[in-house]
């Protein structure tokens, strides 16, 4: 049995996998919603993705049955692991350029390392205190050049941090479970119960703009499909059961990283030194958390 904060094979696989398709749809992302109303847009992602989703666990044979006195929990895990993040992300990402909008929505491991200590019982060793430090410090300098303008933008600031603190709450919560079911059936049906609620948000305040998506929005809806919540989001959630809190969030933190500078390769978006910095710091953050102890290594 591995140390609780050292990634197996299969942990580093599906991470490496993780954050590649997680980065670079922060631009993919704000390339489909330019011309397309926000929240139809998702809304189309995820009914597509939920009914994929659906035929991955018809495949695999993963009971889709989840216990009635598990379901008030599963709809909380759903609340704050998917129906604050996705409505609030979306419509931020309408504000902010796709890499900043990032950033921000990466802040998670900051508010779930704050709530999991407060509310959580997890007291954080000095080494995690400095991973904590340098992801903070590695997201104020990518976010840099952007403090003068995001104060412009005080409404896709706040939705994209609530969205992260809910993340954040979400995160903790996954990792105390109480449900037995597999991931897989957790994932459907938080996925299932966003796919209704997004729709109805659409259907409220978006349906006199609906119009057939054009070439590139359909790229995008699929993309999002497919990777975002058929993998993306079941591997996440499967990496929330299996590590730490911590070791789970910060893990995830060269995302924000990616989608900067991907962002910067496909929508032109400006780098700078302090970007550079960032990438160093948040490495150094990953590492202080999943880097083996020494008395692990002796024992490994």
């Amino acid at each position: 049995m591995p140390h609780a904060h050292q990634l197996t094979r299969k942990q580093w696989a599906t991470l490496v996998i993780l954050t590649l398709v997680w980065g670079i749809n922060w631009p993919i992302l704000k390339m489909g919603i330019t011309h397309y109303p926000a929240i139809t847009f998702r809304s189309i992602s995820i009914l597509l993705g939920w009914l994929l989703l659906s035929l991955v666990m018809f495949k695999m044979k993963v009971s889709f049955r989840v216990p009635r006195k598990e379901w008030r929990e599963l709809f909380i895990l759903a609340c704050s692991n998917m129906f604050v993040w996705h409505v609030l992300m979306i419509l931020a990402v309408q504000d902010l350029s796709s890499g900043r909008a990032a950033i921000l929505g990466y802040s998670m491991p900051i508010f779930s390392a704050v709530i999991g200590m407060f509310f959580f019982k997890s007291p954080l060793l000095a080494r995690a205190w400095l991973g904590v430090a340098l992801a903070a410090l590695g997201a104020f300098l990518l976010l840099w050049h952007e403090l003068v303008s995001l104060t412009g933008k005080p409404l896709g600031v706040l939705m994209a941090l609530t969205a992260a603190a809910a993340w954040g709450l979400g995160t903790q919560q996954i990792r105390h479970t109480k449900m037995t079911v597999p991931t897989l059936t957790i994932v459907f049906w938080m996925t299932g119960m966003t796919t209704v609620l997004m729709l109805l948000v659409a259907t409220v305040f978006e349906s006199d703009r609906w119009a057939f998506p054009p070439a590139a929005t359909w790229g995008a809806i699929f993309y999002n499909a497919v990777g975002i919540f058929v993998f993306a989001q079941s591997a996440w959630l499967w990496l929330a059961r299996s590590l730490p809190p911590l070791a789970s969030t910060l893990s995830v933190m060269l995302i924000p990283v990616l989608g900067v500078f991907s962002g910067a390769w496909w929508l032109g978006e400006v780098l700078h030194w302090q970007d550079w910095v960032a990438v160093v710091l948040i490495m150094a953050a990953i590492a202080s958390v999943l880097w083996p102890t020494r008395s692990t290594a002796e024992t490994n």
